[in-house]
């Protein structure tokens, strides 16, 4: 005995709350939504025709619900991650900024839980990459390279002046031939 389309979408919105998919409080909605969507459909399977009217309505996602504290979901798949990867956003054909730019999702928003975009923040302070810029320029100026913020005269200049120049480095040798020790030298001569 076949049910009667009542009793379908009954069955479909109770299956979603049960999951956990939608709260109680969207049941009324869902299923006047589900019942004019099961009967659409039925139409159309009568008719013959196999145009998806209802399927080529685009519904906009709120990019803003697929970000959590855990976990990023991917808007295309659904799948959940800690951060959207330029390898997974690639099995849908898609980048970084093409996938912001068809959600809607603005360039300063990261593609990550907020938990791991909270302990990089921490990560950086504590490392103070900033503060370290300045030790990495004087190691250079002593390693004997210039300065990047004078300008070429500058460094022209300072290369003409004999006094003020850093002494250059000697080059290494290589080594070409083993040396000959003295028991060598004695036997062959």
């Amino acid at each position: 005995m076949s049910q009667s389309m009542v009793e379908i979408v009954k069955e479909l919105t109770l299956a979603l709350i049960e999951t956990g998919n939608m709260p109680p409080e969207d049941m009324q909605d869902a299923l006047q939504k589900t019942y004019a969507t099961l009967t659409a459909l039925k139409a159309q399977e009568e008719s013959g025709v196999s145009t998806p009217a209802t399927a080529s309505k685009i519904v906009p996602v709120d990019w803003r619900k697929s970000i959590t504290k855990q976990a990023v979901t991917c808007l295309e798949c659904g799948q959940a991650f800690k951060q959207l990867s330029l390898r997974h956003l690639g099995t849908h054909g898609l980048d970084h900024r093409s996938y912001r730019t068809k959600y809607g999702i603005p360039p300063t928003q990261p593609l990550s839980a907020r938990s791991t975009t909270e302990r990089r923040r921490q990560i950086v302070q504590e490392v103070r990459p900033w503060e370290k810029k300045q030790q990495f320029h004087q190691a250079r100026e002593y390693n004997g390279h210039p300065s990047p913020d004078l300008d070429a005269e500058a460094v022209h200049e300072a290369a003409e002046e004999p006094g003020t120049a850093t002494p250059a480095q000697p080059k290494r040798q290589r080594k070409t031939s083993p040396k000959k020790t003295a028991r060598q030298t004695r036997s062959a001569g």
